[in-house]
């Protein structure tokens, strides 16, 4: 798979897939920028080497329709303010317009091409949308982790017809969660927290296997202590998931689970009230209550057992942290991971990554993964299909110079 520096970028038009899947306040400002600084070292090499370079992303899900409070206009301006350079936007990912500004472009410039998404096409890897996309340049770079786990135009398809590299982000991820997979500095242990247990069941199955601990919490934990009828279900679970949950073993020495939470009714609107919330063993949940953050009990385990690492990867949080009541488990591990000053750690997550923003955390990690689906699929040994689209020796070919 070839990297950055291993294609001549001089007057080529170079097109990037970026991640700019930022998240927006209901006005339209970005609450977090990591997305758009972590690609910034692909671009300024980019500009260095005097390529034209043309910036391609998808922005939450306007499922095939155009959006107006979905168009990259605030990733536009992000990109102004941290690069010190003009950047140039489009209306659209095809048509004239795209076509005209591309053949005006000079050497060092920059293009952001509109919301991919706008079109149904991206998602459905639809082939004469991926092929009209490489029309516009001359190689590709994939540097867009957090959509590697997709198989959309943007990601599969223009690379079958451009020669193509990863760029450093991408480069950087792969490398770092490649060394946890395959070569951890033991002990290592892995936090994995969150809500749906369907999403994380693999990576559960993979660490139980590579990790010296696998500490679970969040809702994943409740459905596991549910499946094994040790606190009372709250819903059905999926029997495919069920039935890889019975295969855990709760005596396995490295999987630890909480022993003690906070619980509340579950109707929140009530039970968000001082009077309402316990702490607990986890036995004692009654049908009508809920466990929304782990216990004194459990952070104190779970805190022992990190203090000892010497690899911590997370994605999770361990409560219903958007809650003041209930972000206290989620906070408290924070600050133990944070004490071991010797332990490499490794997060990622779109929850994860809100409450290290909402704390300003994100630069006491080592690494912050850009991607939370992508970091997951990769950690749990799966064939991310952005990477393996780079992996193909060589594109299809078709005309891609000259006139657009």
């Amino acid at each position: 798979m070839k990297k950055l520096k291993d294609l001549n970028f001089k007057g080529k038009r170079v097109l990037v897939r970026a991640d700019f899947n930022v998240p927006l306040s209901p006005k339209g400002d970005i609450l977090d920028d990591f997305r758009i600084k972590a690609t910034l070292p692909t671009i300024e090499y980019l500009i260095k080497e005097k390529a034209k370079v043309i910036l391609m992303s998808h922005l939450d899900d306007p499922k095939g329709q155009v959006v107006e409070s979905l168009r990259l206009t605030p990733i536009k301006d992000k990109l102004k303010e941290y690069l010190n350079l003009p950047v140039f936007k489009t209306r659209d990912c095809l048509g004239r317009e795209v076509k005209d500004l591309i053949e005006k472009m000079k050497p060092g410039e920059i293009l952001l091409l509109e919301n991919l998404r706008f079109h149904q096409e991206e998602e459905e890897n639809e082939e004469n949308f991926s092929r009209e996309l490489s029309r516009l340049a001359d190689s590709y770079i994939n540097d867009a982790f957090g959509a590697c786990h997709r198989k959309h135009a943007s990601i599969v398809g223009v690379p079958e017809y451009l020669p193509s590299a990863m760029g450093f982000l991408l480069e950087k991820e792969i490398k770092v969660l490649s060394q946890i997979s395959e070569k951890p500095v033991h002990p290592l242990v892995a936090i994995i927290g969150g809500a749906k247990i369907s999403t994380k069941i693999k990576v559960i199955e993979q660490f139980l296997k590579k990790a010296d601990h696998l500490l679970l919490g969040g809702q994943i934990a409740n459905t596991v202590l549910e499946a094994k009828g040790i606190i009372v279900k709250e819903e059905l679970i999926d029997p495919e998931i069920l039935e890889k949950i019975k295969k855990i073993e709760l005596t396995n020495p490295k999987l630890h689970l909480p022993i003690d939470g906070i619980i509340s009714l579950k109707d929140l609107k009530t039970g968000l009230e001082e009077k309402y919330l316990r702490k607990g063993s986890l036995g004692t949940v009654k049908k009508e209550e809920g466990v929304y953050d782990i216990g004194p009990e459990t952070i104190k385990i779970f805190s022992d057992i990190i203090k000892e690492a010497k690899t911590i990867v997370w994605n999770g949080p361990l409560g219903l942290y958007e809650e003041a009541q209930f972000e206290k488990g989620t906070k408290l591990i924070t600050q133990a991971i944070l004490k071991n000053r010797s332990a490499f750690k490794v997060v990622g997550g779109g929850d994860t990554d809100a409450f290290l923003t909402k704390y300003n955390l994100k630069d006491k990690f080592n690494h912050v993964s850009s991607g939370g689906g992508a970091m997951l699929d990769f950690l749990a040994g799966e064939t991310l299909p952005g990477i393996a689209a780079l992996e193909k020796s060589e594109p299809r070919s078709v005309k891609l110079s000259g006139k657009l």
